[in-house]
This record gives C-alpha cells, structure tokens and sequence, in this order.
C-alpha cells in the first residue's frame, strides 16, 4: 500500500522510548508526542525537551523519523506563542489535539469537549498558523464529537478553514470513549467534505482492520495507535499486505531490550512500563503471554532480562 502511516500520540504510551522502539522497526511516516499542555505561560525549554527529546536530533528519532509536538490548551495566544517557541527548538510540525476524552482534561476546557465549540477550534488553529513559519505544518486531531455528532462537519471546516495542513479524525465520540467498534464510516462525509487530506483513526489492530477502514473512511492515510503497541510490526504487515507476523519472537526481543535500554527516571518506572508493554504485546503473540507468565510478579530488572533472553 501507498499508505502514510502515523504513530499515534497517547498519554502515558507513546512517550520518547516508546517511540523510538517502534519508529525503529522503520515504516512509521511520522510520530506525534504526547499533549503538552498550554495555559498561561510560555515553557521553559527542559519542559520542551521532556517531552521531546528528538528536539536535540533535528526533530527526529534515532531511525529519522520525524516527531510532531502536539499542544493541548484553548488560550490562543499562548499556544501560539508555544508553537513559535517549540519550532525555533526543532519541531517540524505542530499538531492541535481536541480528541482528548478526559474527564479531567475536559473539565478544564481541553481536548475533546472544545468539539461543542467551533468558533473557538477555528480561532485556536488559525492563531498557532499564523504564529509558526509557512513551511512548518500545522495540523489537529479531533473525534466525531464530544457527546453526539452534530459539529462533525462544522468542526473538520473550522479547521480546515482556519489553514491546517491535515486532519486526523479519530472514528468514536467523547462518549464512545474507546469502546470498539470506531465508526470508519463516518469519516467518510468529512474526506469528501475537506480539500486537505484525512487521515483516519481507530481500532486498527490488524491489516484487514487497516484495509477496510480506507475503504469505508475513503481516507488515503491512516493513524495508528494501540494496535502499533501490541503489534509492533503491524506497519510492516500493512505495507507488505501480510495477515501474518512480519517480524519473529527474536526480532522482537531485540527490541524489547531495546525498550530496556532506554533512559528511563528510575527502573521502577521502567519496569512498570516494560510490563505494561508486554501486557499489551500479550494479546498478540503466544511468547509474550508466556514471557509474561514468568515476569509479571518479577521486581529486579537483572531477572526479568534474565528471563526474556531465555
């Protein structure tokens, strides 16, 4: 397939280690930061750099591929400040998220509930576009709706109209939260709607789910993020058009020590992320529930490498 295929951004995931695991595997087009999020100050660079480290890296991993910082927040002036700051540090782009569906998030005028206004999506896109250099894109990630779908269209024109670069549209509402299916099919109204390109989102976990959400989203490109975690080939099965596992059990335990060799604060952390991870891969291969099996009570990082070179 002549498909982009973009990593998804998601909270407490897709963080710098995660990304450089999986864009190493070498078919993401591009990756999306986790939100930071934008109130009323412009952020210290460290906080840019957390975030992104690739910013030291000519905005990119170590496998080159390009990380796009996203922003969430609903004060025009300081995302657009923000974004002129993060572009003079490196980023190549800069990605708006109204698709965040929580609760706290929301609470505060974040993320998925702004899709209730889009006279205020329209006013935030266009503020960080005119703010950022031409050739710099600017893009934004929304859902369906907040707690219905009656802004779908109005919200994918404001930004459109605002002068986004694309938009990615995750296929559930607010209220759907992450409870599958995603509704493929009515991204379809907003690709025939946009002159900029839609890229789709959701409940891709395999290549048969990446082929029928083009064909019923009319999308050319798609977003990938869940299933990228718990299939970390799954971008190589959907461009070579495989149903089957690209990479073997070896290949993936080089990259789970990779996964381990990253700079994590504390090796708690990394252990609980690790185990998150293998969590995830769980549902995916025979050898990662049995690897799991054997390290999920494990504390010491020493035995759990003990155990996956086994």
């Amino acid at each position: 397939m002549t498909v982009k295929l973009i990593l998804a951004p998601m909270e407490g995931l897709t963080d710098p280690i995660m990304r450089d695991v999986l864009t190493h595997v070498g078919s993401f087009d591009w990756c999306v930061t986790e939100f930071i999020r934008i109130t009323e100050s412009i952020l210290p660079d460290h906080v840019y750099y957390g975030f992104c480290p690739e910013l030291e890296t000519d905005g990119k991993t170590a496998a080159g591929t390009p990380v796009h910082v996203q922003f969430l927040g609903n004060n025009p002036e300081m995302l657009a400040a923000n974004a002129a700051k993060v572009v003079e540090l490196g980023a190549p782009a800069i990605d708006l998220n109204f698709g965040c569906p929580a609760k706290t998030v929301n609470r505060h005028r974040g993320g998925s509930v702004l899709l209730d206004e889009p006279e205020t999506v329209h006013q935030l896109v266009k503020a960080v576009r005119d703010a950022v250099p031409a050739h710099i894109p600017v893009s934004a990630k929304m859902r369906l709706g907040y707690l219905d779908e009656n802004h779908t269209l109005d919200n994918a024109h404001a930004v459109e109209d605002a002068g986004a670069s694309w938009l990615t549209v995750h296929a559930r509402t607010k209220a759907d939260g992450y409870t599958p299916p995603a509704y493929w099919e009515k991204i379809q109204p907003i690709t025939e709607a946009l002159k900029i390109n839609v890229i789709a989102n959701g409940e891709i976990w395999n290549n048969a789910d990446a082929k029928a959400c083009l064909q019923q989203s009319h999308c050319q490109d798609l977003m990938i993020g869940r299933g990228a975690v718990t299939t970390p080939d799954l971008t190589l099965c959907i461009r070579q058009n495989q149903d089957r596992a690209v990479l073997s059990w070896q290949d993936l335990v080089e990259l789970q020590q990779r996964f381990l060799s990253g700079q994590f604060k504390t090796e708690v952390g990394m252990i609980g992320r690790y185990k998150q991870w293998l969590g995830m891969m769980s549902k995916a291969y025979p050898e990662a529930q049995a690897l799991w099996n054997q390290v999920k009570k494990m504390k010491q990082l020493e035995d759990i490498l003990q155990q996956l070179h086994r």
